[in-house]
């Protein structure tokens, strides 16, 4: 797969995947070759990533295309600067994410929000969690931030969540 290209394929997979969960398979282990494994673990990616953003394209219209793509850029380009090619070797499990309802500064959702962020940009969040399902497109929405914003902007906070909450005021006008 030539560098150039990874957009051209990442799309080619993508539509594949919406047209096998349209289709009704719910079989992850039946989408991808293993080239296509490959190449999305050459970008930092995994099979159940494009699988979840199938599955809420076709249940609820979104994620689309372009935002698919921000979200995979973004993580691409951590994975290729920040971790220089290698993956976590650890995974965040679902039990140990904030409730969905604690709040960092009276905003709830933030503090399960940013360690999802984390955890996709390192590439260790478990299976059965998704950055950017519905409660976190809600939360994200409610505060004018596209997904892939919110994923850059953690990276760029380097661990300190006080600066992902200004982040977060900012972007809504809340100067509290």
């Amino acid at each position: 797969m030539k560098s150039y290209l990874w957009t051209r394929t990442l799309r080619e997979i993508y539509d594949k995947a919406v047209a096998l969960y349209q289709q009704g398979n719910r079989d992850l282990e039946s989408y991808f070759t293993p080239e296509e494994t490959a190449f999305l673990s050459s970008i930092g990616l995994r099979p159940i990533n494009l699988f979840d953003w199938a599955e809420d394209m076709n249940a609820s219209g979104e994620p689309d295309w372009n935002t698919v793509l921000l979200i995979a850029a973004a993580r691409r380009d951590y994975f290729l600067v920040h971790q220089k090619g290698v993956t976590a070797t650890s995974v965040t499990e679902a039990t140990e994410l904030p409730p969905k309802t604690e709040a960092l500064d009276g905003i709830p959702w933030l503090p399960r929000i940013i360690k999802k962020a984390r955890c996709f940009l390192e590439g260790g969040l478990c299976h059965e969690i998704m950055y950017g399902c519905a409660g976190d497109r809600r939360f994200l929405k409610e505060h004018d931030i596209h997904p892939a914003d919110f994923l850059r902007a953690i990276w760029a906070s380097g661990g300190d969540n006080a600066k992902v909450l200004a982040y977060v005021r900012r972007r809504t006008g809340d100067s509290l």
